[in-house]
């Protein structure tokens, strides 16, 4: 196979036409068969082949900065640089990650697995450069609906006032920018990239401002007339407004067109945008034919056929019945994501109540803020987003919506360990960043029968209220009524006297099983059903004082989390008791599935019964205080 000899960029220097379309083949062939195993971002890396080969053809990286945008359409720019070999580990505990990665690779600049950002790393890597007198390029490849994000705008206008030497590849897959096409534009993108129509109007603009008589008026009128007849054929961008200059649209899978326009970009001084259109999914027909989301990301599947094997009803699904449940009782409620409708169980919701459901694009901060003005206006917002994600949000959370005491419901998809997507997608902060939010209820349904519980209990709440929920199978899908709860009372799901075992979400089962396990060895535990981070439960004093030991579990970071709550409630009682703090430790968790994670962190019923055993073994007799 011609691609098992790429060893690095410098192999594709010499290839021919027809070595390169082989080559586009065989990756094709790779990622399919790679990610219909492990599971992945397909559709966005089927649609890059061709971009990422003429990125390397042209481009001398790691000299020039190839920076992602977003990251999760780097498998191909992976492949190119040395870990074709790898890419079966992709996703995989101890293999490749799904994103690029600094510790794997030289070629990797950053771990831009958070839309939007690239731009804002490309303007400082071309300042940087500039200030040491460094040489080489910096390119920026974003797309995939990473213009939907803010942050793409403010570097976008910070790019073009400091007009550093930046080359910027606008991947239009059609889930971002959609411009104007047509023979006449694509034709004059070509030519306003050419060095040669650039000096022809430099010259021309020179010739016009000396001419005898009107002078500069001749050259001002002139250009005008230009500008006039220029946007007749091709509509001013947004991109020219702000000073950087633009070119296409151009074809994503012709790779000699492809290669000329990024070497006539690289002939000009200050920033170039090269909109390329390209075909997400390109080249399998399933995903092609995937209207929704183009096979975006998917878990594994059959490669021949595209199929997918059933799977049991996910939290995400009994979280997306709730809400239509309560939705057709409820005309005030409205559902809003950032480009996540399927994602995170609205689809049903948005084809029942098509005029309720907001999908803002990849805007959490603006998603917020516009949930809170529906809230001010008597509506009951629920803002459907990922931990991970709705932390970039967080200044919305406290000072739109907190701040105002604001009747929006946040629903945290993903919570906790997710697996494989790795550091940048665990759910592991949203239970201390929350917590720490003056006004917010912060809970954690333990079943799916809680989960519809607590979802009525926020729709019953006149503030902030945030639920969160793991990533994956639920134990069943639910069948509770949707009746509120009382805010901040716990449940007591089992009686013990040695050591109580406070336990946070979908912790609860295992607390269960470990308790389950210690008992057939002489040990009684208490389980309790936290049910709400914040308030916690002040009965929590009492019921500790009454055991050896207590040990605090959940599937978030120590820092700032449960355990530290339960720890102010007891220094707040007097109560001095044994107490330890099971969950993530203070650093960013790598990539792998689930069980692997969370078996390595002791959050499986081996590792909890196991620390029980020794926090009872060390423990001291409860002492009271005060």
């Amino acid at each position: 196979m011609l691609l098992e000899e790429i060893s690095g960029p410098q192999d594709l220097k010499g290839l021919g036409s027809s070595d390169l379309d082989r080559l586009c083949e065989e990756i094709r062939d790779r990622l399919i068969s790679a990610v219909a195993r492990t599971g992945g971002h397909l559709g966005p890396n089927l649609g890059v082949v061709e971009l990422t080969v003429a990125l390397h053809r042209v481009f001398d990286s790691p000299r020039d900065r190839i920076v992602f945008d977003t990251g999760h359409q780097a498998y191909v720019h992976k492949m190119l640089t040395g870990r074709a070999e790898r890419f079966d580990s992709l996703r995989q505990h101890g293999g490749m990650s799904g994103y690029p990665s600094r510790g794997e690779s030289e070629h990797d600049i950053v771990e831009n697995s958070h839309a939007s950002t690239g731009l804002s790393y490309a303007l400082a890597l071309a300042t940087a450069r500039e200030l040491r007198g460094e040489g080489g390029k910096v390119v920026c490849v974003i797309g995939d609906g990473a213009l939907t994000g803010g942050m793409a705008y403010e570097a976008l206008n910070n790019i073009g006032q400091r007009q550093p030497e930046i080359i910027i590849i606008l991947n239009d897959n059609g889930r971002s920018y959609a411009p104007t096409v047509g023979g006449i534009a694509e034709n004059l993108g070509q030519l306003r990239l050419s060095p040669k129509y650039e000096r022809a109007k430099g010259a021309a603009g020179q010739t016009l401002r000396q001419l005898p008589v009107v002078g500069e008026s001749a050259y001002g009128a002139a250009k005008r007339m230009k500008d006039s007849l220029k946007q007749l054929v091709s509509p001013i961008s947004i991109f020219e407004t702000l000073g950087l200059k633009y070119g296409g649209p151009i074809d994503g899978h012709d790779i000699k067109a492809l290669e000329k326009a990024m070497r006539d970009a690289s002939a000009f001084h200050g920033p170039v945008v090269i909109h390329v259109v390209t075909d997400k999914g390109h080249g399998y027909a399933p995903a092609v034919g995937d209207e929704i989301d183009k096979f975006h990301g998917v878990s594994s599947f059959n490669p021949s056929n595209g199929a997918f094997s059933s799977k049991p009803a996910a939290w995400t699904d009994v979280f997306g019945d709730a809400l239509l449940e309560a939705a057709e009782a409820d005309d005030r409620i409205v559902a809003i994501t950032a480009a996540m409708a399927s994602s995170t169980g609205l689809l049903p919701f948005a084809a029942r109540f098509p005029e309720r459901f907001f999908d803002v694009g990849i805007a959490e901060q603006h998603a917020v803020t516009f949930a809170a003005g529906l809230a001010m206006q008597g509506l009951r917002p629920i803002v459907c987003i990922y931990s991970t994600f709705l932390q970039r949000a967080f200044d919305q959370v406290a000072c739109d919506v907190a701040l105002h005491k604001l009747p929006v419901t946040f629903v945290l998809d993903r919570a906790g360990i997710t697996g494989d997507d790795g550091a940048s997608h665990h759910g592991m902060l949203d239970l201390a960043y929350l917590r720490v939010i003056p006004g917010m209820i912060v809970s954690a349904p333990s079943s799916p029968d809680e989960l519809r519980r607590l979802f009525a209990t926020a729709l019953a709440h006149d503030g902030p209220f945030a639920i969160r929920y793991p990533r994956g199978t639920a134990p069943d899908a639910g069948s509770a009524p949707l009746r509120r709860l009382e805010i901040g009372r716990m449940s007591v799901v089992r009686q013990g006297g040695d050591v109580a075992l406070l336990a946070v979400g979908k912790m609860v089962g295992v607390a269960v099983e470990a308790a389950q396990q210690l008992e057939r060895e002489g040990l009684s535990c208490t389980v309790v059903d936290a049910r709400f981070i914040k308030p916690i439960d002040p009965a929590i004093g009492p019921l500790a004082a009454r055991h050896r030991a207590v040990l605090t579990i959940e599937d978030g970071t120590t820092i700032g989390g449960f355990g530290d709550a339960v720890l102010e409630v007891l220094a707040e009682s007097g109560l001095s008791v044994p107490v330890r703090r099971l969950g993530l430790p203070d650093r960013f968790i790598e990539h792998g599935a689930q069980p692997v994670l969370l078996h390595k962190f002791a959050l499986d019923v081996e590792g909890v019964a196991a620390e029980a055993r020794d926090l009872l073994r060390s423990s001291r007799p409860t002492v009271l205080t005060g």
